[in-house]
């Protein structure tokens, strides 16, 4: 289960900073809320992970896997550009968090 909670606080963070781009500095008011809400959930679902996922794990896959999907979003959906070393920082730390889940399965996490 607390695998299921960190998936979903890494998906209310991802929703919460890209409402934060369309919030346009808190000009618009649904996005403005929903990054407060978004957070708040995000939070506190990291905070039911951690109860048996080692905190730097969960708090690496958190905010790893944030930063790529972001990444990815602001490519695809806002057509940020997509360079080489974006990219490959991308999948640096895709890596990353494939040895975190790696190391943590071998040590009976």
């Amino acid at each position: 289960m607390s695998w299921l909670y960190l998936i979903l606080a890494i998906v209310f963070e991802v929703t919460g900073t890209t409402a934060m781009k369309l919030s346009d500095g808190f000009q618009h008011p649904l996005p403005s809320i929903t990054v407060f809400v978004c957070y708040g959930c995000s939070i506190g679902l990291l905070t039911l992970a951690v109860r048996s996922i080692d905190i730097s794990v969960a708090y690496a896959i958190w905010s790893a896997l944030g930063m790529t999907l972001i990444a990815l979003i602001g490519i695809v959906w806002f057509k940020e550009p997509a360079t080489i070393a974006k990219l490959v920082s991308i999948g640096v730390i895709t890596l990353g968090v494939v040895g975190l889940n790696f190391s943590e399965r071998l040590s009976g996490g």
